[in-house]
């Protein structure tokens, strides 16, 4: 599958963070990218979309990082779907809670767009 061809879903709350992974997606050749403001939208992205890949933030309102992996890794349809979480907070629990979820990769703001792009690369081979 060409990255033109692959799905990828941004989540966070923050406008300004999704347009800078938009931008950084677009520059690596994906070009079917989708925003979600929180966990809940998201949910409803992945249920009317063919979803490749998950870029999520850790803190959110209304469903946050956590509870869209949880949900996702819960679920037989989703639950193969890579997944990159993006947080400010790099304690040892956190660490260990994302792993634990199974998460594919974690990304710690602040991040370079090298950063994000080796991991999106890492994930989708």
């Amino acid at each position: 599958m060409t990255q033109a061809n692959r799905q990828i879903l941004i989540v966070d709350d923050t406008t300004v963070l999704r347009n800078i992974m938009k931008m950084q997606l677009q520059r690596m050749g994906f070009s079917l990218i989708h925003e979600a403001p929180d966990g809940s939208a998201a949910m409803k992205i992945l249920h009317a979309r063919k979803i490749d890949l998950v870029i999520s933030d850790w803190n959110m309102p209304v469903m946050n990082g956590v509870e869209l992996l949880r949900e996702i890794r819960a679920s037989e349809v989703f639950k193969d779907i890579p997944f990159i979480m993006v947080t400010a907070e790099a304690t040892e629990a956190r660490l260990s809670m994302a792993l634990q979820l199974k998460v594919d990769e974690l990304i710690l703001k602040p991040f370079t767009l090298e950063i994000l792009e080796r991991k999106i690369i890492r994930v989708i081979q």
